[in-house]
């Protein structure tokens, strides 16, 4: 194992622009499969995904003496990838959508993941395995970027509110109250799948 592997992202980046070789080496091996599936979930393109890794850690490379080193790396690297990401939807002609702003909560939320799990749960018993991941992946790129977005960081990246916040530039309190409304949002879009699939059954 290399002195560079056991530090900090902060660290890394630290000694990346102090002209370590193999600082930045390390920070690429720790995200990029990170990167992968956030990418394919965000933009619904998994021959995109690879591309936005891509450009996001040569992004990373490039903008890294704008780093505030008073600040944690993670958010700033996902802030460059949700960015990445809208970019390349909106060059394939997807417009953005209205604010899901609404007043948000003080407390700690129940787990997201306990949420959606609840909420799809019970409906997608007859699916198999991948029929049903597959049925969860269409649903999501269906939905709004703002809330696939969201979803995406909570749920799947499992981003504390307070990273999220940070990204995505809102108070934690509306962070909280978009990935309520996301996740309701989802809940309704499966019970409508499931419905269809019944019926055509």
């Amino acid at each position: 194992m290399s002195a560079v592997d056991h530090k900090s992202d902060e660290e890394l980046l630290a000694e990346h622009l102090a002209g370590t070789p193999e600082a930045f080496d390390v920070l690429v091996a720790r995200y990029a499969e990170e990167l992968y599936p956030f990418f394919q979930r965000f933009v619904g393109n998994a021959a995109a995904a690879d591309d936005l890794v891509q450009e996001t850690l040569l992004q990373v490379h490039l903008a890294a003496n704008t780093f505030d080193p008073e600040r944690a790396f993670k958010p700033w690297l996902y802030t460059i990838a949700a960015n990445k990401g809208r970019d390349f939807m909106r060059a394939r002609g997807r417009r953005p959508v209205q604010s899901l702003d609404s007043p948000g909560a003080d407390q700690e939320a129940p787990s997201l993941a306990t949420q959606l799990e609840a909420e799809s749960g019970a409906a997608g018993e007859d699916f198999d395995a991948e029929e049903r991941r597959q049925a969860v992946r269409t649903l999501i790129a269906k939905m709004p970027e703002l809330q696939r977005l969201i979803l995406v960081l909570g749920y799947y990246q499992r981003l504390p509110y307070s990273e999220i916040a940070e990204i995505l530039g809102i108070p934690v309190g509306t962070v909280k109250s978009r990935l309520h409304a996301a996740v309701g949002q989802f809940a309704k879009m499966w019970l409508a799948h499931t419905k269809a699939g019944t019926r055509a059954g």
